[in-house]
């Protein structure tokens, strides 16, 4: 085995490291290949009964000890505690957890397969674009690289990606520890395995992707191995537990997806997924990013989707993440890796790069996949087919004495008109509920969301429908309208089919099932209806032949709500959550209801369905106004906490000549969803809007420590003045030097010293304009707002960092040239705690989590 050397502080903590490891076996009385090394006895108490019963098993079982080895690790990685980077407990403790587990991994390897480690701790820089924009600096963070090749070596390798730091203050069981530890076991079958490997397997444990992706950019960029990646598979989380849902492919790799399709044994993927996550919606992203902006390089990326209400809390721990989670994980990545670490298409990947996919399972069971160009032709042939339909009834009807054509554009008004009333009815119930200050009711109860808004959105349908059978369509025949009303839910449905297939959109095979199994439906069994007279036989057979579609809508709306729903209590203060979810319950219930809307014609009355869904939904409104149905949990099964930062901050503002001209002291409140305070001050009366903080004008950012560049969506924040806080590893910040340079522009170096995450702010002045500096590609990046915004982060040993801005001045100022602040973040060790900040957060209701840190704030003028 090659291993890369260990830092001095590796060695100098190790003594400690051992004090949380748990007892190894011996590397020299290796187990047999079958089975499974277990390290030591974990929290489950597993011990030596267990491996003679695994010594005892036949090969057939190695999946059964892979989830049991798997949980192992994750336990003792989660015991570790929060992780970020910089601290003890990822750059110590963690690392060395790893490379002793890869240790014995090695010694029960079979001779075929050769394995390497190296640890890595890049230093480098990068932009992006993420949360409005901004720039990246990291020094000396930590990955710890393996490569499992043929004995002989490889060319070309895939990549399997996970991390194992973690935000502040969680566990980070599933973000992304049960990921790495897949990953282990992963590696220990396939290196046992008596199969030789046709291309090498590099396993990156990154220790910094909670830090905005920076580790995966040291690995990419600088590594020597990274030349010999083909693609990747990239394990994340954006849930705890559940399924492992494929939500980003290629670019343009079709081979990638094909290649998950043969190999992945529980399959759940889905390009709406891909196209929603790469719209921008869901304010969040991945390592895919990296690897693909640049690396260059194809992949898959995977997410545990489901319980978002815990991620990135304390709640994410081992014990509820899920044997079956565990099992789907290990099966698929180890299918996965084995199959591209043995395809001839991987030593060629970029000569099959040529288009989309469009991809989707079938409940699990199995993947659809076929190109996106095949998928626009029988999207297209599937229009044609319609029209054809469509066009001999609008031919026929010139012969007869039924104006279908007026009836059928009457009717698709009256539809629209529809639809239209529907979702504004919708909006107004979210903006009144938002305005009495009970957003989020259904946070804890979604059947909440469900009763008030798409008991709504039906009634209204029915309402304006049956309005027109009333009054407009006095003298047709029921049968007639139902004809006619389902034909226009196949136009507009057709319609929608055309427009998003124009746009290159994949996920448009949706619309392809919503027109081609109903016309298919309406073919076969309306002649029945016509013969019989039997509504009962008709609507049998007409729910039989929707079968399919509706099925499959449920399923993919499910999946949706399950990300959507606890996307909506972290998004900030800015964006209603009420109107939001509204807005897309509304539309899903539009899509279900809509092949039905005919059947508002065809029944004699509708009277009490309106009455009943009226009933419905005006209850469960008076509930939600009342208060009845309370946003969050703290049940230890199901716990759905409001999230809140506190920061504890030190602000100090000087002026062009040097002066402190403001400082003070104290807690920094952010609640990370739309209800604010309004929940917390009852039990802080302390916490209300007269302390709500105000925004400084003349500093970036408003003046205020953002950890990452979000102010755009928590503009709603609070200040309790508090006393001064004194980190014992305080943050140092220095102008260096300042020259002009021969382009007419000023030079400004700076060095800045402290904690293992600080930010840098800068806002020119009017008249100035930062035309270049160190960062990054060496063009400055802005953030939403105009100021920018630089997130830096090290691991141990760093050095001084120093950089340089050039500002480009075409008036002089008397107020300066530019304005820069720096804030320093402690998340680990004794400086990231303070009397009042404990004192606080004992206050606080145990249906919060308040992920609480000390800061400071230094502001200059030059």
């Amino acid at each position: 085995m090659e291993w890369g050397s260990e830092s001095a502080a590796v060695r100098r903590h190790r003594a400690g490291a051992a004090a949380v490891s748990p007892p190894e076996r011996e590397a020299s009385a290796p187990e047999p290949r079958v089975g499974i090394r277990l390290s030591g006895g974990g929290k489950r108490g597993l011990g030596k009964g267990l491996i003679s019963f695994a010594d005892s098993m036949r090969t057939s079982n190695v999946i059964i000890f892979l989830l049991i080895a798997s949980r192992v690790y994750l336990e003792h990685i989660t015991s570790i505690g929060p992780r970020t980077t910089g601290s003890i407990e990822n750059e110590i403790l963690t690392v060395q957890y790893l490379l002793e587990q890869i240790k014995l991994i090695e010694v029960q390897s079979n001779s075929l397969h050769k394995i390497s480690v190296d640890i890595q701790r890049p230093t480098g820089s990068f932009s992006i674009d993420f949360l409005g924009g901004f720039t990246s600096y990291y020094d000396n963070i930590t990955n710890v690289v393996v490569k499992l090749e043929p004995r002989d070596g490889a060319q070309h390798a895939v990549l399997a990606n996970c991390h194992f730091d973690s935000v502040a203050n969680s566990p980070g069981a599933s973000d992304d520890a049960v990921s790495c530890s897949v990953m282990l076991e992963v590696l220990h079958v396939l290196s046992a395995s008596s199969e030789a490997l046709q291309h090498a397997v590099i396993f990156l444990f990154n220790g910094a992707e909670e830090n905005v992706l920076q580790a995966s950019h040291g690995f990419i960029t600088q590594h020597p191995w990274a030349s010999l990646i083909r693609a990747f598979i990239n394990l994340e989380a954006a849930g705890v537990g559940g399924k492992e849902l494929v939500f980003q492919t290629g670019p343009e790799n079709p081979w990638l997806v094909q290649a998950y399709v043969s190999a992945a044994k529980h399959p759940f993927a889905s390009v709406v997924a891909q196209e929603v996550f790469q719209s921008g919606i869901i304010p969040s992203d991945t390592d895919f990013r990296i690897y693909r902006d640049f690396g260059n390089i194809p992949g898959i990326d995977l997410a545990f989707i489901e319980n978002g209400y815990i991620y990135h809390t304390k709640y994410d721990t081992a014990d509820r993440i899920l044997t079956d989670s565990i099992q789907r994980a290990g099966d698929n990545i180890l299918a996965v890796l084995k199959y591209l670490a043995t395809s001839d298409m991987l030593t060629s990947s970029f000569e099959y790069r040529h288009g989309n996919m469009v991809f989707f399972d079938v409940l699990g069971l199995f993947v659809i996949a076929y190109p996106s160009r095949v998928g626009s032709i029988i999207n297209y042939m599937v229009v044609m087919t319609v029209v054809l339909y469509l066009g001999k009834k609008l031919l026929q009807s010139k012969h007869k004495t039924t104006n279908y054509m007026k009836d059928f554009l009457c009717g698709l008004g009256i539809t629209f008109i529809g639809y239209f009333t529907s979702l504004v009815t919708v909006l107004i119930i979210a903006v009144l509920i938002s305005l009495v200050g009970q957003s989020l009711s259904w946070y804890n109860h979604f059947c909440v969301a469900v009763c008030l808004y798409g008991t709504a959105t039906v009634a209204k349908i029915i309402f304006i429908h049956t309005l027109a059978k009333r009054f407009y369509y006095v003298n047709s025949s029921d049968q007639y309208l139902g004809e006619v009303f389902f034909d226009i839910s196949l136009f507009v449905h057709c319609c929608f089919l055309v427009t998003v297939t124009y746009q290159g959109f994949c996920s448009a095979f949706i619309s392809a099932i919503w027109v081609v199994f109903p016309l298919l439906t309406k073919l076969c069994v309306y002649k029945d209806f016509q013969k019989h007279g039997s509504q009962g036989r008709f609507l049998a057979l007409y729910l039989l032949g929707m079968f399919i579609p509706y099925v499959y809508a449920l399923y993919l709306i499910w999946a949706v709500f399950e990300m959507f729903t606890p996307i909506l209590g972290r998004s900030g203060s800015e964006i209603p959550p009420d109107i939001v979810l509204a807005s897309i319950l509304a539309g899903c219930v539009m899509i279900l209801f809509s092949y039905f809307i005919n059947f508002i014609y065809l029944v004699r009355s509708t009277k009490k369905t309106m009455l009943t869904l009226t009933l419905v939904c005006t209850v469960t409104f008076l509930l939600v106004c009342s208060g009845t149905f309370f946003p969050y949990s703290s049940d230890p099964a199901n716990p759905k906490p409001k999230r809140i930062f506190l920061q504890h901050m030190t602000r100090t503002f000087h002026n062009l000549e040097g002066n402190i001209v403001k400082r003070d002291s104290g807690i920094w409140i952010n609640g990370f969803d739309y209800t604010g305070m309004s929940h917390i001050t009852p039990h802080i009366p302390e916490i209300n809007d007269t302390i709500r903080a105000h925004c400084e004008e003349d500093a970036p950012l408003c003046g205020f420590p953002w950890y990452l560049p979000v102010h755009f969506l928590n503009r709603k924040n609070w200040y309790l003045p508090a006393p001064e806080v004194s980190p014992g590893n305080s943050a140092h910040f220095r102008l260096i030097s300042k020259e002009q340079t021969p382009w007419e522009s000023i030079k400004l170096t700076f060095e800045a010293t402290g904690p293992s995450h600080m930010s840098f702010y800068v806002r020119a002045h009017k008249g100035s304009t930062l035309s270049q500096w160190s960062l990054g590609n060496g063009t400055p990046v802005t953030s939403k707002g105009g100021d920018y915004f630089v997130f830096y982060s090290h691991g141990l040993q760093a050095s001084a960092w120093k950089f340089w801005i050039e500002v480009q001045v075409s008036e002089e100022q008397p107020e300066g040239m530019v304005t820069v602040a720096i804030a320093a973040h402690y998340f680990s060790g004794e400086d990231k705690r303070s009397p009042q900040l404990d004192a606080l957060k004992e206050k606080f209701p145990d249906w919060t989590f308040p992920s609480a840190w000390v800061c400071t704030y230094s502001l200059f003028v030059f």
